[in-house]
C-alpha cells in the first residue's frame, strides 16, 4: 500500500536539501525564537527524504484523489 506513495530518488534529494536548509534557518534564528509551526515542514521533509514516503503527497491524494493519466 505504501509503495504507491513512494517518491523518486530525485525527490528524496530535493527533500533532503530543503529539510537541511529549513533546519539551518531554524538553528541560525534560534530554536527558542522560532514558532513551533515551522518545525512541522522541517520534520516532514527530512522524514520524506529518509523514508521515501511523503506525508504531503498522502494528504493531498486523500483530499483531491489520485491524478488521472489522460
Amino acid at each position: 500500500m505504501m509503495d504507491e506513495y513512494k517518491v523518486s530518488k530525485a525527490m528524496r534529494f530535493f527533500f533532503l536539501v530543503t529539510g537541511t536548509l529549513l533546519w539551518a534557518g531554524i538553528w541560525l534564528t534560534g530554536f527558542a525564537a522560532v514558532h513551533w509551526l515551522l518545525y512541522l515542514p522541517a520534520v516532514f521533509t527530512l522524514f520524506a527524504a529518509l523514508t521515501g514516503i511523503c506525508p504531503g503527497m498522502i494528504l493531498s491524494n486523500l483530499l483531491f484523489g489520485q491524478r488521472s493519466e489522460s
